[in-house]
C-alpha cells in the first residue's frame, strides 16, 4: 500500500488521481470484503482493534461518487465516510489546494493559533467558514472534530452561564480555592439539556449529553445533573398524521418547559439535532423548533444547534435549522463532517471574559481550514446545494411508492435534501439489508436501531440515483422471496 501511495505524491500523482473517472454503475470483482481487504484488515488488527471495519478502501482509486476497496472493487457510495465527504474522492479543486504552496507551509509548521496566529489566518477563516456563517453569528471558533465542537461549545455556555450569574466581581479566594478541588463554588453544578436519541460525541460532556446508544456510554463516568427531554417521534407519511405529530411536539415542548423552569441544577443551555443522525433519523417541524427557540430565550437558556453532520448542505440548505425560519438565531451553531473543518459559530456575547479560558494549543487545524475554503468553493460555485435539493426530491419521488410496494421491508420514508432515511422492521433485517446492497456494489449506512440512513455526497447526481434504485430494487425483491414469497 505504502509503495502506491509512494508513487501518488508529487504534482504528477495529483494530476493522475484528479484524472480518475467514475465508472458508469458499480465494479464487483470479489465478495466484500475481498481477500485482499481482509489481509489489510488483519494486519491492521495487529495495531488498532478493526472489528467495526467493514472493508479496507483505496484512496488512490477512489473517485467521484464511488469508494473503491483493496480488491479493486468500485461501489456507489451512499454514505461517504460517515457522511463526512462533500464534493467527491480525489476532487480535482481540493487536490489542487492540497499541492498548493499554502498547504504546504501549513502542514510544515504548525502553529499555536491562539498565541501565534499566521498573518493570513483570518482571511482564511473568512473565506473557509464566514461567508457561509448562519445568519446572525458573527464569529467562528475552530476545533479539532465534531466531538471537540460540542465540548467546547458546552464550555462558552457554562463561562457565559457563571458570569452572568457573578456579574462584574473578580473570583473570590473561596472560588480560586475550590475549583482546585473540582467543588463549589468555584466548580460550579449546572447543566446542559439534550434529547432523547441525541448523539453529540463521545468526549466526557459530548457523551453526557448524547442519548443515542447505550454503548456509546457505558462505564463512563456522566455529569449526573444533566437532565434529558423527550424528542417527537413522528408517524409517517406525515399529512396523514398532523394532528397526532402536532399533539407529540407539544408533550415534548411542554416537557422541556417544565425541566427548564424546575430542574434543581442551573441550565445553562440546551443542545439538539436538526436531525438525530445517530439516534434513527428521528426529525421534528420546523414549529417545533421554533418553540423551543421561543422558550430558551424567554428563560435566557442557550441553544446548541449541533449541525456536525446536516451542516453543509446535505438537507438543501447550507444549515438545515435555515429551513425553521427561527425568530432569532441560534446562539451557537456547531459543524464538522462534511466541512472537513470543525468548531462552533457564535456571537460576540459568548467570548469569555479572559484569555485563555476556552482554549488549548492548536485551536482548529489550518490544512483543514484550508480544504474548507476549497469545499465552499465548490459547493457556492457549481451550486451543489441547489443540485442536492433537485436529486433529493427525484430521489424521494422514487422511494415513496417503492415503500407502498414493499411495505414489509421499506417504511417511513422521510428527510429533505439528500439527507434521507427509510425504516426496516427489525435490526436484523436492516443489518441484512445492507450487507446485500453492498453485494450490489452499493455503499450504505444504518442509524438508530432500525433506520437505514442516505448520507451521499453533494454531487450525487439523478444518473447516480437511477443505478442506486435499480440495485435497491433487486435487493428488495430478493428479501421479498425469501421472507414473503407469496406477496
Amino acid at each position: 500500500m505504502f509503495s502506491v501511495l509512494r508513487r501518488n505524491v508529487g504534482r504528477r500523482g495529483v494530476r493522475l488521481l484528479s484524472s480518475l473517472a467514475e465508472p458508469k454503475e458499480p465494479v464487483l470483482r470479489t465478495a466484500i470484503p475481498g481477500p485482499l481487504s481482509m489481509a489489510a484488515l488483519d494486519r491492521l488488527s495487529q495495531l488498532q482493534d478493526t472489528r467495526a471495519a467493514l472493508f479496507a478502501g483505496d484512496y488512490t482509486k477512489s473517485v467521484g461518487n464511488y469508494i473503491a476497496d483493496a480488491d479493486g472493487n468500485m461501489l456507489l457510495d451512499m454514505y461517504c465516510q460517515i457522511a463526512s465527504i462533500p464534493v467527491g474522492y480525489n476532487n480535482p479543486r481540493l487536490l489542487q489546494a492540497a499541492q498548493s504552496p499554502e498547504m504546504a507551509t501549513m502542514l510544515v509548521n504548525r502553529p499555536a493559533l491562539g498565541v501565534f496566529p499566521s498573518t493570513e489566518w483570518s482571511a482564511v477563516l473568512e473565506k473557509a467558514f464566514m461567508r457561509v456563517a448562519p445568519a446572525g453569528l458573527d464569529m467562528v471558533f475552530t476545533t479539532a472534530h465534531g466531538s471537540d465542537a460540542n465540548e467546547l461549545a458546552f464550555k462558552a455556555a457554562f463561562m457565559h452561564h457563571a458570569h452572568k450569574r457573578r456579574g462584574a466581581r473578580a473570583w473570590s479566594d473561596k472560588e480560586l480555592a475550590s475549583v482546585m478541588d473540582n467543588q463549589e463554588p468555584g466548580a460550579p453544578d449546572a447543566a446542559i439539556v439534550s434529547f432523547s436519541h441525541g448523539f453529540h460525541g463521545r468526549t466526557f460532556g459530548a457523551l453526557s449529553a448524547t442519548r443515542s446508544k447505550a454503548i456509546h456510554k457505558l462505564d463512563i463516568p456522566a455529569f449526573k445533573s444533566w437532565p434529558r427531554v423527550p424528542f417527537p417521534q413522528l408517524q409517517y407519511p406525515l399529512d396523514k398524521f398532523s394532528a397526532e405529530n402536532a399533539i407529540e411536539e407539544k408533550r415534548c415542548v411542554d416537557e422541556l418547559e417544565r425541566v427548564l423552569r424546575t430542574h434543581p441544577v442551573p441550565v445553562a443551555a440546551i443542545i439538539v439535532e436538526p436531525v438525530q443522525s445517530e439516534g434513527g433519523d428521528r426529525h421534528a417541524s420546523p414549529e417545533f423548533f421554533r418553540a423551543i427557540r421561543s422558550i430558551t430565550r424567554e428563560l435566557d437558556v442557550l441553544m446548541i444547534v449541533d449541525e456536525v453532520q446536516t451542516g453543509c448542505g446535505a438537507t438543501g440548505t447550507f444549515w438545515a435549522h435555515e429551513q425553521w425560519d427561527l425568530p432569532e438565531a441560534p446562539d451557537m451553531v456547531t459543524f464538522s463532517k462534511k466541512m472537513q473543518a470543525a468548531g462552533f459559530f457564535h456571537t460576540r456575547q459568548l467570548v469569555p471574559d479572559q484569555a485563555y479560558r476556552n482554549f488549548n494549543t492548536w485551536l482548529g487545524d489550518p490544512p483543514r481550514a484550508l480544504l474548507a475554503q476549497a469545499i465552499v468553493d465548490e459547493v457556492l460555485e457549481k451550486n451543489l446545494v441547489g443540485q442536492t435539493r433537485l436529486v433529493g426530491e427525484y430521489l424521494k419521488s422514487h422511494l415513496l411508492p417503492l415503500a407502498i410496494r414493499y411495505h414489509r421491508l421499506v417504511s417511513s420514508v422521510r428527510g429533505h435534501g439528500t439527507f434521507l432515511a427509510f425504516d426496516c422492521p427489525t435490526p436484523e433485517l436492516r443489518a441484512e439489508f445492507l450487507e446485500l446492497m453492498r453485494k450490489e456494489g452499493v455503499n450504505m449506512g444504518g442509524s438508530g436501531d432500525r433506520a437505514v440512513r442516505f448520507r451521499p455526497m453533494l454531487t450525487l447526481t439523478k444518473t447516480h440515483v437511477n443505478v442506486f434504485l435499480t440495485r435497491l430494487e433487486s435487493v428488495l425483491n430478493k428479501m421479498y422471496q425469501k421472507y414473503w414469497p407469496r406477496n
